[in-house]
């Protein structure tokens, strides 16, 4: 899924991901847009565990189950917050850049699995 591109702002991506079993060395979520990086935000998953980037553990235990994941981005404030199931997870500075945009799906990342799946709902 791909939205909207934006500038300024506070945006919000809101949906329930699923990611089964044997998915390993993916990025499930993305805020696209930054400078000089590429992305403001990762959400990857390492052997069932949901990760910033591949720095902070955000989510243990992610394997087989529906969770709901809200990221709110404040472009003018150069903040986002990550929630999962309604728990704030994580508060990480902006990572500049002049667009962005939110993507979710399955995107490979280093140590990926051979196996690769994400599915999501409730996309708002």
């Amino acid at each position: 899924m791909q939205g909207y591109n934006y500038s300024s702002g506070v945006w919000q991506f809101e949906g329930h991901g699923y990611v089964p079993c044997g998915t390993s060395g993916v990025c499930v979520m993305q805020v696209f847009g930054a400078s000089p990086h590429n992305t403001t935000l990762m959400l990857r998953v390492y052997n069932g565990s949901l990760y910033y980037y591949n720095e902070s553990l955000l989510v243990p235990n992610i394997y087989d189950r529906w969770f709901k994941l809200n990221v709110i981005h404040d472009v003018n404030a150069s903040r986002l917050n990550v929630y999962v199931d309604g728990d704030l997870k994580l508060e990480a500075p902006g990572r500049g850049g002049t667009f962005h945009y939110f993507k979710c799906g399955v995107y490979a990342q280093d140590n990926e699995s051979f196996y690769m799946e994400s599915r999501w709902k409730g996309i708002k």
